[in-house]
């Protein structure tokens, strides 16, 4: 059982083997806190290959060189409940599921924060790429209330995958790289001598391995073979299953035109996937859509109609939009400009810009398209 220093803060470092949540750790202990390295294992596909035992080693040798402590989580089975069945639900009913905001809801800011809590952790910290601050609610008023906003390093910014967090998750959260960009990141790490400061970031979802995600899906969902249509009606060939396919995809249709074919639409009942010639297909946009699940990070919904910012991809610029309530849990966003491949079960995310001098913009919450 680790012993409480009752002269620091205690802070449990989700160690991902990685540079950024090494620098993290590095630079908690640099402020004085008492910080405990975890390293979360998660669910492995049999027979499908997997770096964790080597990111694990990596956190292992970075905990070590800052003299800090460190623990194993295993979180297999709460990642397979939670992210695997979840992502597997998710493409066999035609949508784009969105396995890291599921990641970071269910098992870092979830099971992690769980546990780290009843192991007398004050607080948890993780390498995001986001900023995180207190503000108080009204100038009436004492209470105070914790804002998420984007990363400096804006092709970092990782804000997009944490809509889902509440004031009370927030509120035993750090983020200590939120500040910094990434070729600073990796200054730092060389100078904390850290043994990892140059590997290369991680891409994809752990347990797909090496392995593409079609090859994945094709193993736990049937095949059901149906016509590849152009929204012209021309059927041009065919695919082995609607649930490989996600909006906007251009690569792996099996199929070549005078330009390169877009998936523009999944039609279920008939089995039919439609493709446009090229992106300038009317059918490939759209400026108005509905949503569901949504989640105001300050706990309460602002008033609607809501002029805000939003992006339904990772990385993509801010965009102008507007935000209607329309009754039992469902809104309606209208975008200025129309967006390329909305799907189905992707996140939306709504900000406000809180200082656009600096390139911050205020996270408000999110939803599900």
């Amino acid at each position: 059982m680790l012993k409480k220093n009752s002269k620091k803060n205690r802070v449990f470092v989700a160690m991902s083997g990685g540079v950024d949540s090494s620098v993290a750790a590095a630079l908690l202990q640099k402020e004085g806190y008492e910080v405990v390295g975890v390293f979360m294992k998660g669910w492995q596909a049999p027979n499908i290959e997997c770096t964790w035992k080597e990111d694990r080693r990596d956190a292992m040798r970075a905990a070590a060189t800052l003299g800090i402590p460190f623990l194993t989580f295993d979180f297999s089975h709460y990642f397979y409940e939670n992210v695997v069945r979840y992502l597997l639900s998710e493409y066999g009913n035609n949508r784009t599921p969105n396995p890291d905001v599921m990641c970071n809801k269910a098992v870092k800011f979830g099971f992690f924060l769980k546990r780290a809590r009843e192991l007398g952790a004050d607080y948890i910290a993780t390498g995001h790429y986001v900023r995180l601050r207190q503000k108080m609610k009204s100038k009436n008023t004492k209470i105070k209330i914790r804002v998420l906003s984007t990363a400096l390093d804006l092709n970092k910014d990782q804000s997009y995958f944490l809509w889902t967090l509440t004031q009370e998750q927030l509120q035993y959260c750090l983020f200590p790289i939120g500040t910094y960009h990434k070729s600073e990141v990796r200054k730092l790490a060389r100078a904390f001598g850290l043994p990892n400061a140059d590997k290369k970031d991680s891409q994809g979802v752990c347990f797909i391995g090496k392995l593409d995600m079609s090859d994945f899906l094709k193993q736990h969902i049937p095949e059901r073979k149906g016509p590849v249509v152009t929204t012209g009606g021309d059927v041009v060939g065919q695919h082995k299953g609607l649930h490989l396919f996600t909006i906007g995809q251009r690569r792996g249709i099996g199929i070549s035109g005078a330009d390169p074919y877009y998936v523009a639409k999944k039609d279920p009942v008939t089995n039919t996937l439609i493709v446009a010639d090229g992106t300038r297909d009317p059918l490939l946009y759209k400026n108005k859509f509905r949503v569901g699940g949504m989640h105001w990070i300050y706990g309460v919904a602002p008033k609607m109609p809501l002029k805000c910012l939003a992006r339904i991809r990772y990385r993509q610029p801010l965009e102008e939009a507007t935000v209607i309530g329309a009754g039992d849990d469902s809104y309606e966003v209208a975008f200025i400009k129309p967006q390329f491949a909305v799907a189905k079960g992707q996140s939306i995310v709504f900000y406000r810009n809180s200082n656009a001098a600096r390139g911050c913009a205020e996270m408000l919450g999110g939803a599900v398209i």
